[in-house]
């Protein structure tokens, strides 16, 4: 996979001949799919995007699907089972197999991982689960696009450029996809690898009308082979790449919807909206279905959109984080031939590290959601009471009477058949955020015959929201909402009425982070800050679907959501511009242009505070003028990093993803200069997640000005660091590389907390601005460290983060003890169900004063087991429930009693399937065969030392593990293990 035992170094792909990949490292599908990644590497490394269609290419592919049904032949698997073929911007394919059969096909030499087919989910927040007239270009004007000498006054509107949107789809016949005559001739799309306008299936749904693609909307195409496979159509659901739900309109209007179409919903006039490149073609991929998309058909998505031509890709579509994932690899191919990817962060803020996947990776663009200063204005006037001011876009009421759900229902959250219609029809419900969605609130309102709602939050520190709703709504803040609901119950007979403005109001706290917007430390890759931007994701006016799910009104081509689904297309679309003025740059120029020159002046959603890199990553994205010295047109300097810049990358973060062949990979690419460190990563911005004292980094900046510029750098250190850039001037000519290094090094600050500042490269009106975000520890060491022989010796790097007292203690070693047993299959494969007769067996682990606790299995064949642990408290304490073999438990510092490992036959090919757990306690106290012969006696930040390990007398053949413990004169500081096979 992306390399091999011999690595030829290029200015743009690495080129790989295939090694043996690491046999049963396969993880378990829960979706019955798996996703085959082959070694060698796809067509696009070798031909380019613009190569893709010859007929050298052509024969190459060939090729590649004759591997894959080799592959499937020397497993056994029937050909028939394979669904997706990736050739372009993957080479693998997915197939609907078993467990078994896919450790068969990880261990074939061609095959570089099988991954399980995980489902992903849109990332718009879900509505239907949980100063002026007008809205005019709103976006546009807020993005700075509009005015004389902006970006579409100077003929900058994404001309020429091709957005892939891969989504849940698109409605063709919105005016924002309308060819007006305008656009020139684009060349068909490739008709041989499936309809590329597949509109028209009235089989499945009579209201699939056929279109017929044309200029603006190049083409749209249904990528939902797992999905229809292993979940089918829903009665009703469009069978085709038209759009169910109407996210996938929603973001391809906001990313390259035409200019000015009038925006009407519920018959108001709601503004007139353009999409941030309206001139931009589009070209739609169905991989969403409605219950979310298949990481496969995901990946077929990409795989077809890069030989489609794109270039860019939005994708609002987010995920579990990890770095090892059939769209994220897809991408990274993708990003090396050019293609720009937008991708939403998630919609789990505020909370830390909820970053999702792929937007962990640092090859695409992930973009977090705030608000502008505007907001769809609503009103609830309370009769002999005051008139509270609330966001609405769902119509209007007369004056009726009020009453709380609370009183009106079994909660005030209106939850579904929760309201009783006496009591509610012809009223207007005060309804309380949590419980359900949104709109499925309003749907609950209109089913007991109320005829408006109060919706209110539960903080003050949340958003707004205007979703088309059931009845007349308007959404209130929590003190509003409470003011609302103590004007009833003080009230004798309480009323009021909704008054949907049609306006829209500012908010002075904008631009600020939404409460939704994901937030890092980013929890794959913590030196990689993220998100890397944010853009306006609130209150968005764009397309919708007219025939939504059931739980939302239908009827509407128009709405105003949320979501980093609504930020990213706003990323995608400012690509697209600068794609048009710079079409020779590459995808990690144009990113960091974005991100050094984005505005910094955001609030977080306590809407107060400013926000963070952790919240909004570099800043805000805007493009600024074409002609301004310092807009992301001109921002004068550069980071770019290239394919095999982030193959070192996986060298430091998942050196996994090149199997066995991991060493001599890395090895070839430090031989060439490749960092592998992630912090040295040349990236736009600056992340150390453990500065053990001083730490110094490395930078590389292009020049992309017209002239030979002298820039001087800046620094806002973090809180509590020294931070030396050195050169701290750089003249550079146009097209010129410099680098300089970033020496970090604590003082003051307090260990375990992220700290952040800034670095700027400034020269006039250019003004690079790189954010740094840093966390000392005490102490950086490794977390285990390997040794071989019954007499022989070790080494224990140890870099410093404080100046005091140092000890290392040794632990150990101690060699395994054997826990045999057997294990019958469980029949549900679902531990703790009646069933689990001998398919679950106990096996009895005493501790006592232990500094580690290790459990080991290993099972040979096709056999499968797992492993959960129990603490003596009768609590789940740790599980290993790889899908290979292999099962392994770590557990610092137990307490003190004795637990309970319970052995899961979840694939028992011969019953009773014998098995040996092996254990290691190794103890708190110090003294055993494991000895320091030396080690430093002191510490000083910054500074490092070595714990010189020996052993002996150790039985031949035996495995035995220790550790050695790092502590100051007051704590334990960390702790390394010591694993020898004697």
């Amino acid at each position: 996979m992306l390399g091999a035992s011999v690595l030829v170094v290029s200015d743009g792909f690495a080129t790989a001949s295939p090694a043996p990949a690491a046999s049963n490292a396969v993880v378990k599908s829960s979706t019955g799919s798996y996703v085959v990644v082959m070694r060698a590497n796809p067509l696009i490394a070798a031909f380019g995007q613009d190569g893709l269609g010859t007929p050298a290419a052509a024969r190459s592919a060939a090729a590649m699907t004759a591997s894959h049904d080799q592959v499937l032949a020397a497993a056994g698997v029937d050909p028939s089972l394979k669904v997706h073929e990736f050739t372009n911007a993957l080479n693998g394919f997915s197939a609907r197999i078993g467990y078994d059969e896919a450790v068969r096909i990880a261990a074939n030499p061609l095959v570089g991982l099988v991954l399980p087919d995980e489902m992903r989910y849109p990332t718009s927040t879900p509505s239907a689960t949980e100063s002026s007239d007008s809205a005019t270009d709103d976006l546009g004007r807020y993005l700075g696009l509009t005015a004389s000498g902006e970006a579409w006054k100077s003929g900058v509107t994404g001309e020429g450029v091709v957005i892939g949107v891969i989504d849940s789809g698109i409605w063709p016949e919105h005016p924002s996809f309308a060819d007006d005559g305008t656009y020139s001739a684009h060349p068909p799309l490739d008709a041989t690898v499936g309809n590329p306008c597949d509109f028209g299936n009235t089989a499945a749904n009579p209201a699939d009308a056929p279109f017929s693609c044309n200029n603006k909307l190049v083409g749209a195409r249904q990528m939902l082979a797992t999905y229809r496979a292993l979940i089918g159509a829903a009665p009703g659901e469009y069978d085709s790449a038209r759009d169910d739900d109407g996210h996938g309109t929603h973001t391809a209007s906001t990313a390259g919807g035409n200019a000015k179409v009038s925006a009407v919903i519920d018959g108001q006039h709601r503004g007139v909206i353009s999409g941030v490149a309206p001139r931009a073609r589009i070209i739609a991929y169905k991989a969403l279905g409605d219950l979310g998309g298949f990481a496969s058909d995901l990946a077929a998505a990409i795989d077809q959109a890069v030989a489609d031509g794109v270039d860019v890709i939005n994708y609002s579509v987010g995920g579990g984080p990890s770095l090892l994932s059939p769209d994220a690899i897809s991408m990274l191919f993708a990003a090396g031939a050019g293609v720009f990817t937008s991708v939403s962060a998630s919609n789990d803020g505020p909370d830390p590290a909820t970053i999702g996947g792929p937007a962990d990776v640092p090859w695409v663009t992930t973009v977090g959601a705030n608000t502008m200063p505007r907001s769809f204005r609503g009103t609830i006037d309370l009769d002999d009471g005051p008139k509270l001011h609330g966001a609405s876009i769902s119509g209007s009421t007369q004056e009726v009477a009020l009453v709380d759900a609370e009183n009106a229902g079994s909660s005030d959250l209106c939850l579904a058949d929760s309201l009783v219609p006496a009591k509610v029809a012809g009223k207007i419900v005060l309804c309380r955020r949590g419980g359900n969605g949104r709109v499925a609130k309003g749907a609950e309102v209109h089913r007991a015959g109320g005829v408006g709602m109060v919706l209110y939050n539960q903080s003050d520190t949340d958003n707004l929201f205007t979703d088309n709703h059931w009845v007349p709504t308007v959404h209130l803040d929590y003190s509003d909402g409470i003011v609302v609901k103590q004007f009833i119950a003080s009230t004798r007979s309480p009323a009021g009425e909704i008054e949907d403005t049609g306006k829209v109001r500012d908010i002075s706290y904008a631009p600020s982070m939404t409460i939704f917007s994901s937030r890092g430390p980013n929890p794959s890759a913590p030196d990689v800050i993220k998100p890397d931007i944010t853009a306006p994701g609130h209150q968005i006016l764009a397309g919708a679907s007219p025939t939504p799910d059931a739980d939302s009104p239908p009827g509407h081509l128009f709405q105003a959501i949320a979501g980093t689904s609504m930020s990213a297309p706003v990323i995608a679309g400012e690509y697209a511009l600068i794609k048009q003025v710079h079409p020779d740059w590459s995808a990690a120029m144009a990113k960091s242009a974005l991100m050094t020159s984005a505005n910094t002046r955001v609030k977080d959603n306590d809407r107060t505070s400013p926000a963070g890199p952790f919240a909004m990553g570099a800043g805000e994205g805007r493009v600024g003028q074409p002609d301004d010295t310092g807009s992301a047109f001109l921002p004068g300097l550069v980071y770019h990093a290239g394919f095999l810049d982030y193959l070192g990358f996986y060298c430091g973060s998942a050196p996994q993803i090149f199997g066995p062949d991991a060493e001599a990979i890395c090895s070839d690419l430090a031989a060439a200069g490749i960092p592998s460190d992630p912090s040295d990563l040349n990236y736009p911005s600056i992340g150390v997640a453990e500065l053990a004292g001083t730490k110094t980094i490395t930078r590389t900046v292009t020049s992309v000005a017209d002239k030979r510029v002298t820039y001087s750098a800046k620094v806002e250190a973090p809180a509590g660091y020294k931070v030396t850039v050195t050169p701290s001037k750089l003249t550079i000519k146009p097209g010129e590389s410099k680098t300089f290094t970033v020496k970090i090094e604590r003082t003051t600050a307090p260990l375990g907390v992220w700290a952040f500042g800034a670095l700027t490269w400034r020269s006039g009106d250019y003004k690079v601005r790189s954010p740094i975000a840093v966390r000392g520890v005490a102490i950086n060491v490794p977390a285990e460290i390997l040794g071989t022989g019954a007499t022989s010796t070790a080494s224990v790097p140890v870099q410093f983060g404080y100046t005091g007292a140092y000890t290392a203690g040794v632990h150990g070693l101690v060699p395994a003890t054997p826990h045999p047993g057997s294990v019958l299959q469980d029949p549900d494969q679902t531990i703790g169900s009646p069933d689990d007769g001998g398919g679950v067996v106990a096996v009895p682990i005493a501790v006592s004063s232990a500094a580690h606790l290790r459990l080991k299995l290993v099972v040979p064949g096709d056999a499968d087991l797992d492993l959960y642990l129990v603490g003596p408290g009768g609590d789940l304490v740790a599980a290993s429930t790889n899908g290979a073999t292999d099962e392994l438990i770590d557990l610092a510092v137990p307490a003190d009693g004795t637990y309970t490992l319970l052995v899961h036959g979840w694939a028992v090919p011969i019953a009773p399937l014998a098995f040996t757990v092996e254990s290691w306690i190794v103890p708190l106290a110090t003294g055993g065969s494991l000895s320091a012969t030396s080690a430093p006696t002191s510490a000083v930040s910054g500074g490092s030392g070595t714990v010189e390990l020996a052993w002996s007398g150790l039985t031949p053949g035996a495995a035995y593990l220790g550790a050695v413990s790092h502590r100051d004169s007051a704590a334990l500081l960390g702790v390394s293990l010591v694993s020898v096979q004697a």
